[in-house]
């Protein structure tokens, strides 16, 4: 077996400064230049988030906290502490509730991929 050139990274979710996306307020981690695997988001969820959808990347959905609903393409479902959602690209959704989940997007997020209706 080959040994890989990639480092491993290391990240505090808790320390890293949030910023504003469509969801409310997301700490990001391992958007680093050679990191073309995933990157994750500890995200706190607004009153309000919009709707919005992914062209390009797959994000998988683990709520720590909080219950509320998932919107996919309109259709809602409960979510609650443990719930993982797989979101495919081009699936319309946002998450309803005051929620704190895990986000990881695959390949790393980028905010051009971020687009509404």
């Amino acid at each position: 077996m080959a040994k890989s050139t990639q480092k491993p990274l290391i990240a505090d979710l808790e320390a890293t400064p949030p910023v504003e996306c469509p969801c409310g307020q997301a700490r990001r981690a391992f958007l680093v230049p050679g990191n073309s695997a995933a990157s994750i988001h500890l995200v706190d969820i607004k009153i309000d988030p919009e709707v919005h959808y992914h062209e390009q990347h797959t994000e998988i959905y683990y709520v720590l906290e909080g219950e509320g609903l998932i919107e996919l393409d309109g259709e809602k479902s409960p979510v609650k502490p443990g719930t993982a959602i797989l979101i495919p690209p081009g699936v319309r959704h946002r998450t309803l509730g005051r929620i704190r989940l895990l986000n990881v997007p695959i390949p790393p997020f980028d905010p051009a991929d971020e687009h509404f209706y």
